[in-house]
């Protein structure tokens, strides 16, 4: 804040407290020299949520005693930390091969994001993000991101998705898109041994290599003559 605003600040003060009101000339002068020094780097409300107006506001309305400096400081070096904690660095469009100019667009940016005037840059999320039409493009091109020679390697560390794959090559129903009612494996898991004991309970939780009839009957008779998705 420069010297016009902090006076603009502590007028504001006078109207909800007076007795911040300074009458003599050389006190208000004084005073006014005082918040200037103290605050001069703090800004006077930014386009993200910070407002000095505010915090001094919310002092005088919880606090007996009269408002100084360190109570507008205070609330906006927690407003730098929480922006900062938040912020994760973007990478620099500087050209890399360039040390100065990699940092210092790592500084402006933070510096921005801890002044209050851009806003944090947070970790992607995972769900409910849009994939890149890039890669899509580029997913329906090779058919799987999983290079053929990758996948025949896996085949027999997974059986169970390499006979899905095959049985989906071949022109047959996905029997992994539908759900078990014998073994109860939900859409996507393959089915597990389910034996049954002489207590009538479930013994065995054993991964299969194969489906069981049941829900080979199931993707059957939900087959479509539609092309099956593509595995990833």
């Amino acid at each position: 804040m420069d010297r016009r605003e902090i006076a603009a600040l502590l007028a504001y003060i006078g109207r909800l407290d007076p007795r911040t009101i300074r009458t003599d000339q050389g006190e208000a002068r004084d005073q006014l020299a005082q918040w200037h020094e103290l605050l001069g780097d703090v800004p006077l409300a930014t386009p993200h949520g910070w407002d000095a107006r505010v915090a001094a506001r919310q002092h005088i309305r919880v606090s007996p005693y009269p408002i100084v400096p360190a109570d507008i400081a205070r609330p906006w070096e927690s407003y730098r930390r929480d922006r900062l904690y938040r912020h994760t660095d973007p990478t620099p469009s500087a050209d890399p091969d360039d040390p100065a100019a990699w940092t210092a667009e790592l500084v402006g940016t933070r510096c921005a994001v801890a002044a209050g005037t851009a806003q944090p840059t947070q970790y992607r999320q995972l769900a409910g993000r849009r994939v890149d039409p890039r890669l899509e493009a580029r997913l329906k091109e090779v058919g799987s991101c999983i290079p053929p020679e990758a996948r025949a390697a896996l085949a027999r560390y997974r059986p169970a998705r390499a006979a899905r794959e095959a049985a989906i090559a071949q022109g047959q129903p996905d029997v992994l898109s539908v759900e078990c009612t014998w073994c109860n494996a939900t859409v996507g898991e393959p089915c597990r041994r389910r034996r049954i004991g002489p207590d009538g309970a479930a013994r065995g939780n054993a991964p299969r290599a194969t489906p069981h009839p049941g829900r080979l009957d199931l993707a059957a008779a939900r087959h479509t003559r539609t092309p099956q998705p593509a595995l990833a």
